[in-house]
């Protein structure tokens, strides 16, 4: 009875006793992890040799071996069987009637199988043309027969990739980054693939390679619990799906965290972020040696020892000075011979800074030696220690790498300990492309590009390292962020000026974006408050480059030349303010000439008339040109390409008031696949002598893919809108049923609040809810069913999450009161909800 207590059991059995034993050994909770895939693999092991034993009575010159993953002895419950059928030439027939004896009942109990049937130099003729086959190989491991066939086939290939590593390894680089190109990197992924994503089990059987070939080794201390981890990770999805997967989809994360024992979904992904980062790393560091030892080994022997000779037979080794006790050796930032850390307490930040600035990656060995040796940094720092931070925040891209070398020692942490809560913390939003950690990482190298436009570029990138912050803390994070940063910012010798600078900052990280896609710019108390909240200029110049970064930082949804110039446009106003000029106190603007022409032309017809202008720059005060009520079609959307990006188009109607406009306009545009930014409503009176007012809609629309529809088709279908002879409802539920949505992750409900105090022109009523066509449409039928009147609306989508701000009053122009606003907002989420 060998050690899983089950293997003689599976051998006496057959098939069936053996597949009664993995479920046991499968579904018994006292095992589980390194025990459960070697008793797995052992159980196997036994099955197999009895299969094999059973078959022939050849025990020379021919063998079963397990390669790959079985090789290793590390079976997941659904794992496949990677064999190979070693034999030495013998009759085919024979070979072949064998291989059917062993492949047919792994396939008869539903096992996956990868095998192969060949002979030792087939085997290795196999390896030198296929990279995949020779790693295979490098694990194979002997289950049954001729074992010196084995033994001789293991020492052979072992050999020739020994002797082939300088040709092989580069072409195991390619194939690593390939694959990191494509399946991305597992330490940020929402739903990784825990075996190819860049940083999962392939890479680290790749650096399991690299280490068998002699040439370079990679960083020991944590890899192999990191390798361990996620094996287990990878075990617990095979039992909670059922299937063989490595992709940890959302939807079975909850699971796979019970499965082992964590606290929920969140606490799974950074345990599998952390030991993505640590392979990362080692991989990192382990392909730079490659890269150094093959540079020297191309070096011509007689230059070699031209070289040596110089030097008393020692290598020469070259290095150049960056910085105090820091030096470039061999493309890398190394210590200086005279370095001490242990006398230097501003050495780590210095080197960091000194790497960063030559665009060279720090160490491993110094980093190492750093975060033994050297003495932690007093409270408050010392001027040089915050002015190297800030140089190495201040580097750009290659900032990353070098944060990354000090995370990997803990260094980062021992001089920030708050940054321990937000290390490896993922963000459950499809916008974010990083963990909390490196998306402050990449706000501070965005932030790194508009240095040049702010008065003090220290605050702006202390800013971007810190405006997060608080996401580790339970509650509003930038509330959370504010009391953080103030603490950090005194610890790390920022003045009082400066501390309550950078509190205001973070506090602040988000106003301007959510204010200028959320709020209407012509309501006097919305710059006013943004002003009072921001205080100084100087202030909101710092503020509005933090906003930019931090956009940038987050994904390309998060921003674009449109928010760019709403923001833009926020910020010239607050800045009049905070200047002193004077602001506006009227509600509105007056209507232009043109709009007034409009009005009468749509009074006059007594249908709507359009007028629609490509916008590459934000929206003039002037009025777009006017067309007749069947204009010519519109521009399509200009290329960036052919000049600036293109804002979107400004669509002007004009019709006469009447119920269920907006819902009609947002229907048409709707069905004709326009995404609306911006839309305001207002009524304009007519001329003196002229009875009856005009509803002026201003909006601002994109196309979601193509060209632009033609002005007559939007015109013909508004009119039917307006008339009640097109059923948009009807028009819409038949489009999304002709093209059903994929069903994914169920989103969480819609939100409907009343924003306080956000205006004392109308009431404000914010909806949160998951983007989809027609949704503008909905919502706008909803609140003329609440008998409301919507100034002004202000739509902001950020992935599949919108979040769009309606101004709305009574009929005759005045806010909702209190209780009315709660019942509006009420009726708005449940119509939302069904």
């Amino acid at each position: 009875m060998t050690s899983t207590g089950v293997t003689d059991e599976a051998e006496d059995s057959g098939p069936g006793g053996y597949a009664a034993a993995r479920l046991r050994l499968l579904t018994e909770g006292a095992r589980s992890g390194p025990p459960r895939r070697r008793a797995l693999a052992e159980l196997t092991d036994g099955w197999l040799a009895g299969l094999f034993g059973a078959a022939t009575e050849e025990h020379t010159g021919i063998s079963l071996v397990a390669v790959g993953g079985y090789g290793r002895g590390e079976l997941s419950p659904r794992s496949d069987l990677d064999l190979l059928l070693l034999h030495d030439g013998r009759d085919d027939k024979a070979v072949a009637a064998l291989a059917d004896r062993l492949w047919y009942p792994v396939w008869d109990l539903g096992i996956d199988l990868d095998h192969s049937v060949r002979t030792p130099q087939q085997a290795r003729k196999t390896a030198g043309q296929d990279l995949k086959v020779h790693l295979g190989l490098l694990d194979a491991r002997h289950l049954a027969g001729d074992l010196g066939l084995t033994a001789s086939l293991r020492t052979a290939v072992l050999a020739d990739w020994r002797n082939q590593a300088p040709k092989r390894l580069p072409e195991l680089r390619d194939l690593c980054a390939e694959r990191a190109e494509r399946q991305g990197e597992l330490q940020f992924l929402l739903e990784p693939d825990l075996k190819e994503a860049r940083g999962g089990l392939r890479d680290a059987t790749a650096l399991r390679a690299v280490a068998a070939s002699w040439l370079a080794d990679a960083p020991r201390e944590g890899l192999a619990e990191a390798r361990r981890r996620l094996l287990d990770v990878r075990d617990a999805l095979h039992l909670a799906t059922g299937r063989a997967t490595d992709r940890l989809a959302l939807q079975e994360q909850d699971q796979v965290a019970a499965e082992l024992g964590l606290l929920d979904a969140d606490a799974l992904l950074r345990q599998v972020y952390e030991a993505a980062r640590v392979i990362s790393y080692a991989g990192d560091v382990t392909w730079r040696e490659v890269g150094r030892v093959l540079r020297s080994r191309s070096v011509r022997p007689r230059l070699r020892a031209m070289m040596n000779g110089r030097n008393g037979g020692k290598p020469v080794a070259e290095r150049s000075p960056l910085a105090e006790g820091v030096v470039e050796q061999d493309g890398e930032a190394v210590l200086a011979r005279t370095a001490r850390p242990e006398r230097d307490p501003v050495l780590p930040l210095r080197a960091a800074a000194a790497a960063a600035q030559a665009g060279l990656p720090l160490s491993r060995h110094a980093v190492r030696r750093l975060a033994t040796t050297a003495r932690p940094l007093p409270t408050p720092w010392p001027a040089e220690a915050r002015e190297q931070l800030v140089t190495l925040l201040g580097s750009g891209r290659p900032t990353v790498q070098v944060w990354e070398a000090l995370e990997a020692e803990g260094l980062v942490t021992r001089l920030l300990p708050d940054w321990e809560r937000v290390r490896c913390r993922p963000q459950r939003n499809a916008v974010h492309l990083w963990t909390v950690d490196r998306h402050l990482i990449e706000t501070a190298v965005r932030a790194a590009g508009f240095t040049r436009r702010v008065h003090r570029p220290d605050l702006l990138l202390i800013a971007a390292l810190l405006h997060d912050i608080g996401k580790g803390w339970p509650g509003d994070h930038s509330v959370a962020g504010e009391t953080i940063a103030r603490d950090v910012a005194a610890r790390i010798g920022f003045d009082g000026a400066d501390t309550a600078v950078l509190a205001t900052l973070v506090r602040h990280h988000l106003l301007l974006v959510e204010t200028a896609t959320r709020r209407d710019l012509d309501d006097p108390a919305t710059v006013r408050a943004v002003a009072q909240a921001v205080g100084t200029e100087h202030t909101l110049e710092l503020l509005h480059a933090l906003t930019e970064a931090d956009a940038l930082a987050t994904g390309p949804a998060a921003w674009s030349s449109w928010r760019g110039s709403l923001v833009a446009d926020l910020v010239k106003r607050v800045s009049g303010v905070l200047a002193g000029e004077p602001q506006p106190e009227a509600e509105t603007a007056a209507p232009t000439a043109e709009q007034e022409r409009l009005a009468v032309e749509a009074f006059r017809t007594g249908g709507p008339v359009l007028a629609l202008r490509a916008q590459t720059e934000p929206p003039a005060d002037s009025a777009p040109a006017p067309s007749s009520p069947a204009s010519p079609s519109p521009p399509s959307s200009p290329s960036s390409a052919d000049g600036p990006e293109p804002l979107g188009v400004e669509l002007l109607i004009a019709v006469p008031d009447q119920a269920g406009v907006l819902p009609a306009v947002a229907g048409v545009l709707a069905m004709h696949r326009l995404t609306v930014r911006t839309a305001e409503l207002r009524s304009v009176p007519l001329p003196d002598g002229v009875e009856g007012s005009v509803l002026l809609l201003d909006w601002r629309v994109a196309a979601q893919y193509g060209s632009l529809p033609q002005a007559a088709r939007l015109r013909a279908d508004l009119v039917r809108a307006l008339d009640g002879t097109l059923d948009i409802a009807a028009r819409l539920a038949e489009r999304d049923a002709a093209h059903p949505r994929r069903r994914g992750v169920e989103p969480p409900p819609p939100r409907v609040t009343v924003a306080p105090a956000a205006s004392r022109l109308a009431t404000v009523i914010e909806v949160r809810a998951q983007d989809a066509p027609g949704l503008l449409f909905r919502l706008g039928r909803a609140l003329e069913a609440a008998g409301v009147r919507v100034r002004s609306a202000h739509v902001s989508t950020l992935g599949a999450n919108a979040v769009d701000a309606f101004y709305v009053t009574r009929g005759e122009g005045t806010p909702l009161p209190g209780d009315e606003a709660a019942s509006v907002a009420r009726g708005l989420e449940e119509s939302l909800r069904t």
